[in-house]
């Protein structure tokens, strides 16, 4: 973790504690330093073994563990992605601040026009670094398993509309999630290769058969499942559908014979929303156990709702409402049915803080939290502590709980305090943090961006160990399976 680079006291800052890499299967350090040096990491190892001066002059700090990756994310503080560029931001700024140092804006099922809008809308934030990239979760998508999608914005696979939006991203549009039954599937995912985008499987009834065929008869590359259980056909003895199809290729890879995974093999990932309502706990744990950490992505599928009180927003062109943390279609709700699930409503370090929860080794939450996503999303800079990443660091308290983030080496600002009468963002159990919150209308009164990302190319800040000196002086302190989603 700690070869290749040389680096002195007098230059960067570091944070020393208990630190977790993030790399599937590198476990966790129990008394580390990782040393910063203008926005990469230029040290990071077991303290006994820092250069000299290093682990005397890092900072405490109880727990580090790298930036967060989110590659399903809808929006937050009441903005949704694609409305408009500063929406955009808050949303981005509020996972930020929460530890998700790179995101994805996820766009659901909307006319072509309009897609084409969002995707051009989202443009500018993604080439400054506030957002990782895009995400398409439709149009080509299976009617029957549209979850909280508009069912009249779904069309058959059509190449030519994919290749106009991905030639109007120019590169901003890393994964699209479709259907593999719709028309000209295969198409589809050529249309990927060509232009670096991962294709996602999910809101498909496909059998297993086709969903190996696509899989298999397409060009090689990574692969995805979007949020795995939810909104895709069920497993049952004799019609298996897409998803052992889907953990077979996780676990072996694509076309592999069982248990012969070859050390070139593309990855294949699957999307887990771990928010104790879209996924048993138990369901979960046997993920882990039969893919690893190494092939599962945590992701929030967080829409407008996050980090605001319960009450009535909006999911494309879907009316939502959210009551105790838990976000359905209003037009189900209204007629006493449960309604589907449309989105989720936490961030992403309450994600991994449920999983430890539920029994998952810490080490192996945070990696499918982060280096996991961003192998397979071909992010190489981000994802893991170790030399030349970029510098983007979490650190909690032994409970995860955020207290201070830094992104390329930077740090991210924390939102300001949130109002009495306001409740807060979802709990790991789903509870609001206050009771009888006013309902919130669908847009923020304020617009106020609540932690921006500093792009990358703006001008360097002053050491952060001197700007946010929050954990102490250096050498001080101690360190049901079917649920419906959008």
């Amino acid at each position: 973790m700690n070869e290749g680079t040389t680096t002195r006291a007098d230059r960067g800052w570091g944070l020393r504690g208990r630190l977790v890499p993030g790399t599937s299967g590198a476990g966790e350090l129990p008394d580390a330093v990782v040393w910063v040096r203008e926005d990469r990491i230029a040290w990071c190892g077991p303290a006994e073994d820092a250069p000299q001066g290093l682990a005397e002059a890092a900072r405490r700090a109880p727990l580090i563990l790298p930036g967060l990756v989110d590659v399903h994310c809808h929006g937050a503080r009441g903005e949704t992605f694609g409305e408009d560029v500063e929406g955009a931001r808050i949303a981005a700024g509020h996972h930020a601040a929460h530890g998700t140092t790179s995101l994805f804006a996820s766009l659901v099922s909307a006319p072509p026009e309009t897609l084409l809008r969002q995707i051009e809308e989202l443009e500018a934030p993604v080439r400054s670094g506030e957002l990782a990239g895009i995400h398409l979760e439709g149009p080509f998508l299976a009617e029957g398993m549209c979850g909280a999608q508009d069912p009249a914005a779904l069309i058959p696979g059509d190449p030519g509309l994919l290749e106009g939006w991905l030639r109007a991203g120019r590169g901003t549009i890393r994964s699209i999630t479709f259907a593999p039954e719709t028309a000209q599937a295969a198409r589809l995912v050529e249309l990927c290769r060509e232009h670096g985008v991962v294709p996602s499987i999910g809101h498909s009834e496909a059998t297993d058969a086709r969903v190996r065929e696509v899989m298999e008869q397409a060009p090689p590359g990574p692969w995805s499942g979007t949020h795995l259980f939810n909104r895709i056909a069920p497993l049952t003895h004799r019609e298996p559908g897409p998803i052992p199809v889907l953990m077979r290729a996780a676990r072996d890879g694509v076309g592999s014979p069982p248990g012969h995974r070859a050390a070139d093999t593309p990855p294949v990932m699957l999307e887990l929303i771990p928010d104790g309502v879209h996924v048993e706990p138990e369901l979960v744990r046997w993920m882990f156990s039969m893919v690893g950490p190494g092939a599962i992505a945590l992701v929030t599928d967080a829409m407008a709702a996050a980090g605001m009180p319960d009450g009535r927003y909006a999911l494309g062109s879907m009316d939502v409402t959210v009551a105790d943390g838990e976000a359905r279609l209003s037009a189900d709700t209204e007629r006493g049915e449960p309604g589907a699930l449309a989105g989720g409503t936490s961030r992403l370090i309450d994600g991994v803080r449920n999983c430890v929860a539920w029994g998952i080794p810490l080490p192996d939450a945070v990696a499918a939290a982060s280096s996991t996503p961003a192998r397979t999303m071909g992010l190489a800079e981000v994802g893991e502590l170790a030399p030349g990443r970029r510098a983007d660091i979490v650190v909690t308290d032994g409970d995860l709980r955020v207290l201070e983030v830094h992104r390329a080496g930077r740090p991210v600002a924390p939102e300001p305090a949130r109002p009495p009468d306001q409740s807060g963002p979802m709990a790991p159990t789903g509870a609001p943090e206050t009771a009888g919150s006013p309902e919130p209308s669908r847009t923020p009164s304020a617009r106020t961006p609540t932690a921006l990302l500093p792009p990358l190319d703006a001008p360097a800040r002053r050491n952060p160990a001197e700007e946010a000196p929050g954990l102490g002086e250096p050498g001080a302190g101690e360190p049901d399976q079917q649920k419906e989603t959008a």
